[in-house]
This record gives structure tokens, sequence and C-alpha cells, in this order.
């Protein structure tokens, strides 16, 4: 593997690890660790893709990151 396969199996693992959590109940989606997951995995998947030249990856977890960073601000304030 290559160091761009790195970076999206990182953060495509951070996005299960969050769903597995989520759904086995140990953690709540507003929790700050959930939406941290999803924020770093969407973000890392989303580089992996744009170095990869796939824009419907790069759309897709561009879109999750987004989401996630408003859900984060909301959390924060």
């Amino acid at each position: 593997m290559n160091s761009i396969d790195w970076i999206g199996f990182i953060g495509v693992f951070q996005i299960l690890l969050a769903y597995i959590l989520n759904v086995t109940g140990k953690l709540k989606s507003k929790d700050v660790l959930f939406i941290l997951l999803n924020l770093t995995g969407a973000s890392m998947a989303c580089l992996a893709s744009v170095l990869l030249n796939y824009v419907p990856f790069i759309i897709l977890e561009g879109v999750w990151a987004f989401v996630s960073l408003i859900a984060l601000i909301k959390k924060l304030k």
C-alpha cells in the first residue's frame, strides 16, 4: 500500500468506527467524539480521493466532512 492508500484507509476506518460505536450504543451521534471521528475520517478520505482524482468520492467525503464540521461548530457553541 502507498501513502494515499493509507490516508484513505485510516479515514474510512474512522468513519466506520464512529458508525459501529453509534450502532452498538457506545457513542451517540451528538457526542463530540462521534463528530470528530466523522470529520477527521471524511477529511482524510476526501484527501485520498483528491490525490486519486476520483470526483464522486471527493464530493461524497467533502460533503460528509462539511456536515461534520457544521455539527462540531454547533456542538461547541
